[in-house]
């Protein structure tokens, strides 16, 4: 196998953590809304808290998106 096609390879598999920070936006968002659906008084607290997981779920496929880029390009 080349070089180029492993590069290849190596930047696929590491995109793989997208799907579960995928899922894991999906249910953070369900659940929030959800929760503010039911108690719309409580949405300035659970704003707070929304913003903070999205953030950090987020910067997780941040991380596998720079690794990737490094393995395809860099390596």
């Amino acid at each position: 196998m080349e070089l180029e096609a492993v590069k290849l390879l190596a930047g696929a598999i590491a995109l793989l953590p997208l799907i579960g920070v995928g899922i894991g936006l999906g249910t953070i968002f369900g659940s929030y809304n959800e929760a503010v659906g039911r108690n719309p008084s409580a949405a300035e607290i659970l704003d707070k808290k929304f913003f903070l997981t999205f953030a950090l779920t987020e910067a997780l496929a941040i991380f596998a998106l720079l690794i990737a880029f490094y393995l395809v390009f860099a390596a």
